[in-house]
């Protein structure tokens, strides 16, 4: 099992950026790829971008894909979501999400970040 925990949302104004850290524990980090997704009230749960074991391959929603960027550090046990050129619609509930490689769906989750674009 792992436990994940956000930070760093906050509110901003359109254009502008932020970066979100998940901090992991338990577990093996190195064996989980990672993702972000993001909740609006009334609204599904949606897919932002994941990222595998090593770091080597990302993937990103099209409604992101130019303006976000998905890394990791696996020396600290962090996942970081960068957000840049953000949009009224970006805003929602942010959570980190885990998954082994042999699962196909994400199982594990984080409590999540609010992020608030004005415009």
């Amino acid at each position: 099992q792992v436990q994940l925990v956000e930070s760093g949302g906050g509110l901003v104004q359109a254009g502008g950026s932020l970066r979100l850290t998940c901090a992991a524990s338990g577990g093996t980090f190195s064996s989980y790829g990672m993702a972000w997704f993001r909740q609006a009230p009334g609204k599904e749960r949606e897919f932002v971008a994941s990222i595998s074991r090593r770091g080597g391959t990302t993937d990103y929603a099209d409604s992101v894909k130019g303006r976000f960027t998905i890394s990791r550090d696996n020396a600290k046990n962090t996942v970081y979501l960068q957000m840049n050129s953000l949009k009224p619609e970006d805003t929602a509930v942010y959570y980190c999400a885990a998954k082994t490689i042999i699962a196909v769906t994400y199982v594990y989750w984080g409590q999540g970040t609010q992020v608030t674009v004005s415009s």
